[in-house]
């Protein structure tokens, strides 16, 4: 379902964007699928209220990849799962004629959309990502949407019930075969072992803190 009247957005009606979406639709769960659209959508909305000048096709084909490393395709693969999905994009891409310079920009918003402090500084596609993945899963923003806005979206790219667990679980069976691969910056170890009052952020807690509880 393709919805256009939330601050006109909509999915682009192009042949790379009816391709992205069969591809991840053949592809990924509707629990992933759902999930990747409304951070295409919420991505969008935050764009244009901010006045950020970015190109929907490649803010969408980079939502849609987002999580693709999470898939059972990559069960076997020892790098980050957000790198299994930036490199399938960029093969995506490249295989439909798109610049080096809009495969780099949609392959930089796919690797970095759980890295924090960075792709709010990059272009717009990239910090859209990370800010409507962030949105969706955690709730960050949340106060940034109406209520009618939140509420069209998740009527048209539904998060069903329990949808924080099972997005963890999703999560967690995409990386267990690698956790040497969800290092972080190591900073917070240098504060941790230095402070001894420093508390780590958990994102779980994050997540099933957020304020999703009314909307499924």
């Amino acid at each position: 379902m393709i919805i256009s009247d939330i601050d006109g957005t909509k999915v682009p009606d192009s042949k790379l964007a009816r391709d992205v979406t069969h591809f991840i639709r053949d592809t990924e769960s509707d629990l992933l699928f759902h999930h990747s659209t409304r951070v295409y959508f919420w991505g969008a909305i935050m764009g244009k209220r901010r006045h950020m000048s970015f190109d929907p096709e490649l803010l969408y084909t980079a939502a849609m990849f987002h999580d693709l490393g999470l898939t059972a395709r990559y069960l076997d693969s020892q790098l980050r799962f957000e790198v299994d999905g930036a490199n399938a994009a960029r093969d995506f891409l490249r295989a439909h004629g798109v610049s080096e310079s809009d495969m780099e920009t949609v392959w930089n918003a796919v690797a970095l959309h759980t890295t924090p402090g960075i792709p709010e500084f990059m272009r717009p596609e990239i910090a859209l990502i990370q800010a409507g993945a962030g949105m969706d899963v955690a709730g960050r923003g949340y106060d940034q949407f109406t209520d009618e806005e939140r509420a069209r979206v998740i009527a048209a790219f539904p998060r069903g019930a329990d949808f924080k667990h099972r997005i963890i679980d999703a999560f967690y069976e995409g990386m267990k075969h690698r956790p040497h691969t969800t290092f972080g910056t190591f900073n917070d170890d240098v504060l941790a072992f230095k402070d001894p009052s420093f508390q780590r952020i958990d994102m779980c807690s994050l997540i099933l803190g957020s304020r999703w509880e009314s909307l499924t």
